[in-house]
């Protein structure tokens, strides 16, 4: 079988204490740190030159400019700083050698549509092969986006592809990339991937690292994994160096100070707008992934009220919460618990408006029935669904 191979992996003891201090001792065995033997007894003029060293010394100890500060956001925002980069956002991507999931799973294989693909590591490197049975491409996996679905991207020949196959956490294997299932690949090159364009292949490194884009284009050699504080929090780094020059620093936006509309957008840039998604007209089940745009068509999205934004319901510093019972007070801070007057303490600093009625139905695990959970094509993934509603059994995906 003939392999067209993209890649092939393969100041001794302390002396001279007496002098420091200024002081003169009788001692034969004490060396000086100006000679190489000091003599028995010393003169008033060997005294006077040895305090003289000492006190100079010690003077330019303590008149020594103090080591530089070094400021970072931990400085003020330790908790933060703390659990952000252990999140999905935090991660963002992998790069060898801490791409945890193909360390763990060594050898992946899967079939699909006449070609064999399989993932193999070795010396610390994961190598991607697909071959159709006469030949293959293999290609070493630098880029690994994503956590618990992890799809690769390759730059070959000076084009950029994302890999045909993904890993998913759910199956602890490989299956087709989403998007890909209606694909005929017709060639080798065909079956590694999905070939997209500079500035296409910029938005997923934009949203999955920090420094790899500046102005639209890419800068992989400034790449850093995951999103830094910088990339969401504008004007975060040149807080920074006017803080540390003793100056006046002017304080980064504050993301949970927007509307619910300015929000949406603003995390839409990654996760889809409403406008973007009716643009690309991406609907059917796979639209599930866009929760802004799933979040603007429920009843209760109201622009200007910041108890339905984004980040009323989720702290992007920390990792996800999947327990539904810990959503029902950010329900009850919009829709009156059965029997009361007032919504519940307004969280996230959002303050409390306006009562919608109760569910008549249930007082807790509000999610469970007005959130479903939905299968994406393949049935290798699930998503909440943002599109907030009385659910119905058995109606169809409403876009």
């Amino acid at each position: 079988m003939r392999n067209t191979s993209a890649w092939i992996s393969g100041s001794g003891p302390e002396r001279g204490r007496a002098a420091a201090v200024g002081t003169c001792e009788k001692s034969s065995r004490q060396t000086d740190a100006l000679t190489l033997a000091e003599p028995k007894r010393r003169g008033p003029v060997g005294c006077f030159l040895s305090g003289a060293i000492g006190l100079l010394l010690i003077a330019s100890v303590l008149t020594a400019a103090p080591a530089e500060k070094t400021l970072t956001c931990a400085t003020c925002h330790r908790e933060q700083a703390a659990s952000s980069p252990l999140t999905p956002m935090g991660i963002g991507m992998e790069l060898p050698p801490n791409q945890t999931s193909l360390k763990a799973h060594p050898q992946l294989a899967a079939d699909w549509k006449g070609y064999r693909y399989t993932v193999e590591r070795k010396d610390g490197v994961s190598v991607y092969t697909v071959s159709n049975g006469a030949e293959s491409l293999q290609l070493p996996i630098r880029y690994a986006f994503g956590v618990r679905m992890q799809t690769y991207v390759f730059v070959y020949q000076g084009r950029y592809f994302e890999s045909m196959m993904s890993y998913y956490a759910t199956l602890g294997g490989l299956a087709v990339t989403l998007g890909d299932e209606r694909m005929e690949p017709k060639s080798l090159l065909e079956a590694l991937g999905k070939e997209y364009t500079e500035t296409t292949i910029s938005r997923c490194f934009g949203c999955h690292s920090s420094g790899a884009v500046a102005g639209s284009k890419l800068h992989l050699e400034t790449l850093r994994p995951g999103l830094d504080c910088e990339h969401c929090h504008t004007g975060a780094t040149a807080h920074l160096e006017a803080l540390a020059q003793g100056k006046t620093a002017p304080l980064p936006e504050k993301l949970g100070e927007k509307s619910s509309e300015e929000m949406s957008t603003y995390c839409g840039g990654c996760h889809r707008s409403w406008e973007e998604a009716v643009r690309l007209r991406l609907w059917g089940p796979v639209n599930v992934r866009f929760q802004p745009y799933r979040l603007a068509l429920s009843k209760c999205f109201i622009g200007n009220d910041r108890r339905i934004g984004c980040t009323a319901c989720h702290n992007p510093h920390r990792e996800l919460v999947r327990d539904t019972k810990f959503y029902d007070a950010k329900c009850l801070a919009c829709h009156a618990a059965s029997g009361s007057a007032r919504p519940v303490a307004a969280t996230h600093g959002v303050s409390a408006g306006p009562l919608q009625k109760a569910c008549p139905v249930a007082s807790e695990n509000c999610t469970s029935c007005h959130m479903q959970k939905v299968d994406l094509p393949g049935g290798n993934s699930k998503f909440t669904d943002h599109y907030i509603r009385v659910v119905r059994p058995g109606e169809k995906y409403p876009d």
